[in-house]
């Protein structure tokens, strides 16, 4: 299970959710900023709790959590998954 939270301005989270269509991985994606109410207040709940902080990309494969756009750590994660 891969899912992403994002910032639909965010040109990081462009690149890690352009990384996972490069390698046709399937994933859920939650861009924040569009979300309203409480959608939105609980993807930013979810967020601090996996990270601590309100920072954009979150790459959640599995267990593992990556904040930020880390290719090799992102791409690793998805070798342990498959």
């Amino acid at each position: 299970m891969v899912k992403v939270y994002a910032l639909s301005t965010c040109p990081w989270c462009k690149k890690v959710k352009k990384l996972l269509d490069d390698k046709q991985v399937q994933y859920d994606a939650v861009d924040v900023d569009l979300a309203q109410g409480e959608e939105q207040k609980k993807a930013l709940a979810e967020v601090e709790e996996l990270t601590g902080r309100r920072a954009f990309p979150v790459t959640v494969i599995n267990e593992k959590v990556i904040q930020g756009f880390k290719q090799e750590e992102i791409e690793g994660a998805l070798e342990d998954e498959a």
